[in-house]
């Protein structure tokens, strides 16, 4: 789940801002970029094509997903790929400011959270009926669909919970929590910890204004959602005060890092993400993501559901969905690309569960049958999530620039010490109103 001011605002202001550089690109034919927007997409199967392709991720998933591009070109020696990877970091910012310019990849990667404003603002093509989706849950395909037409299609499913370094807490003497703890279970555990730290390392990171952290506590205190489908402000003034005041707390306790070193962690990357530092003992994780923390430290850590009180904290969603832009001059290669990524079995051996469990049920049933030990760890976070976690929603569009500026805004006050949470509250309610529907 990601996203804030209305979408064609970012847009149209995002110009202004860095861009990443692409990384990676194959191929001598022409680049499909720089077609004139007259042209018409290639039809022929045997043209010679260049797609452009978007995605952010992990290195695992960067290395599997270009073996895939390597395996379709071989099996399809006219269409190459020019790929473009990175990080989560500024991966919305550089991807709207080319959608902007009329010059976005034919295929990209997109957050579940963001599909309605990119549907809504008729950014992507539709797929039907060239993407096979008779094999897909049809709870992940709706986020991809808008009045009856599909959009997206939905690359995995994923469950949203917490991993923490297993090795650092047998090693300090601090127990592990288990499946189905609660949020009076995880403060108590943190200041449990306090006598057992070493100086420079601390229990979680500071979570007083994060959003999706924030929307698990609000979920679990069965309050709903923090923007309701129908596109209202609905932050629990009660439960938010609650939530930052905790980590006011531990902030106080210094079981938080202090603002300045919890503001350089950068989730994944091997000297920067605080957990694999061993700067922290706790972060919020999807199911999916164990492999990436194992690489950098094998055999450290584990999974265990997201805290909760009257109700789960945790949901299972679409790990997230490819499309392909509106500027596609090769939509009808860029289509079949799609159709063979989900639905071929070779392509899902190759792409294992680095995008969550596949959403293809025969191709997540034959990894099933032979997954890797973290595979397995993983799939269990999501089995014990599904039993009664949250029904996971794309929400409202038009509020994307609320959770991705204005909340960031706030969470970095807070951070710092910068703002009450009172006055945190009062922020985001008065920010909320330029969005309301």
């Amino acid at each position: 789940m990601s996203k804030w001011k209305r979408f064609l605002s970012v847009l149209t202001v995002i110009g202004i801002m860095g861009t990443l550089v692409a990384c990676g690109s194959s191929g001598d034919t022409k680049n499909s970029s720089k077609t004139a927007n007259g042209d018409k997409p290639a039809t022929s199967s045997t043209e010679s094509v260049k797609l452009r392709i978007m995605w952010w991720g992990s290195q695992p998933r960067h290395e599997a997903t270009l073996k895939a591009l390597e395996l379709y070109t071989t099996k399809n020696p006219h269409v190459t790929f020019e790929p473009e990877y990175s990080g989560m970091d500024g991966y919305l910012d550089k991807l709207s400011t080319q959608a902007a310019s009329n010059n976005a990849p034919d295929v990209i990667q997109l957050d579940p959270g963001w599909m309605p404003d990119w549907m809504g603002r008729n950014q992507l093509m539709e797929l039907s009926p060239e993407v096979d989706v008779s094999k897909f849950d049809t709870k992940l395909l709706s986020g991809g669909q808008l009045n009856g037409k599909q959009y997206a299609i939905p690359m995995g499913s994923v469950a949203f919970g917490m991993v923490y370094d297993k090795a650092a807490m047998d090693k300090l003497g601090i127990a592990n929590p288990t499946d189905g703890w609660t949020w009076d279970d995880f403060f108590a555990l943190a200041k449990e910890s306090k006598s057992k730290l070493p100086s420079g390392q601390y229990f979680t990171l500071d979570y007083a204004g994060n959003y999706f952290m924030y929307s698990a506590y609000q979920y679990a205190k069965g309050k709903g959602q923090v923007v309701t489908d129908d596109g209202h402000f609905n932050i629990d003034q009660a439960s938010f005060l609650e939530w930052t005041k905790k980590f006011e707390e531990l902030r106080a306790l210094g079981l938080v890092p202090p603002a300045d070193v919890n503001a350089s962690d950068k989730e994944h990357d091997p000297q920067m993400d605080l957990l694999s530092a061993g700067k922290v003992l706790f972060r919020y994780s999807f199911s999916n993501n164990l492999g990436t923390w194992d690489s950098i430290k094998p055999g450290a850590y584990a999974l265990v559901t997201m805290p909760r009180a009257e109700e789960a904290g945790g949901w299972l969603k679409p790990s997230m969905f490819l499309s392909v832009s509106k500027d596609s001059k090769h939509a009808e290669e860029a289509k079949k690309f799609v159709n063979w990524l989900v639905n071929d079995p070779e392509a899902g051996n190759i792409m294992q569960t680095f995008r969550g469990l596949p959403a293809n049920k025969d191709i997540s049933a034959s990894l099933e049958a032979n997954m890797s030990e973290l595979d397995k760890v993983g799939l269990g976070l999501l089995r014990a999530t599904e039993k009664d976690g949250q029904a996971w929603s794309a929400g409202a569009g038009g509020w994307t620039n609320f959770i991705d500026k204005d909340w960031v805004l706030v969470r970095d006050q807070l951070s710092f010490g910068k703002i009450t949470p009172e006055k945190a509250f009062e922020q985001l309610k008065d920010a909320s109103l330029s969005y309301e529907k």
